[in-house]
């Protein structure tokens, strides 16, 4: 396990908020890093996402903006049509680069940026999704001697991306929805 974790990044698409509407009510509120949410979803005005996912922790959750500075026992959501880019562990900012794997945000190139800055801190999990976006994220967190976690396959609505992850990845632990917040909980 990690001993210093300082970021802790979720990546999933198709089927993945069924899971985090399963973990989030489990999460303690003392944790001690953020939480980064990398969902594929469609740009919309009244996006209510992040309310959603608020009446389910005790944690406090907002969509990330450009320049945001991070705090600890806080879940950020990345928001549609932008990546996220880590500019030094404290700072994020968003780009509206060409779509990575078809998706912006690109569950990728978070973890990617995460991986060059938190190095050995990160700590990275693949949910349910249609494709191989978040493999060479996770590849690059392994890289940089963070961890690398997936969803079960057999637990996901859509096991096409932990199972690509599974077989590309050194993954540090498989975990169904019902062992995630325990490992989040005890980093």
């Amino acid at each position: 396990m990690v001993q210093d974790t300082k970021i802790f990044l979720i990546g999933g698409s198709a089927g993945s908020l069924t899971v985090l509407l399963e973990v989030l009510p489990q999460l303690r509120n003392d944790i001690l890093f953020p939480i980064v949410i990398i969902l594929h979803r469609k740009s919309h005005p009244d996006s209510i996402l992040n309310m959603l996912l608020s009446n389910y922790t005790n944690l406090e959750v907002c969509e990330a903006e450009d320049k945001m500075m991070l705090k600890s026992k806080c879940i950020y959501l990345v928001p549609p049509d932008y990546h996220l880019l880590f500019e030094d562990t404290q700072m994020v900012s968003l780009d509206s680069s060409e779509k990575i794997n078809y998706s912006r945000p690109s569950i990728d190139v978070t973890l990617q940026s995460a991986a060059e800055v938190f190095k050995e801190n990160a700590v990275a999990l693949l949910l349910s999704g249609a494709n191989a976006d978040g493999v060479d994220g996770l590849q690059h967190i392994k890289r940089n001697n963070g961890k690398a976690l997936a969803q079960e396959p057999e637990t996901a609505a859509v096991n096409y991306m932990p199972r690509q992850a599974i077989l590309q990845v050194d993954i540090d632990r498989i975990l169904r929805p019902d062992q995630m917040a325990e490992f989040i909980n005890n980093l």
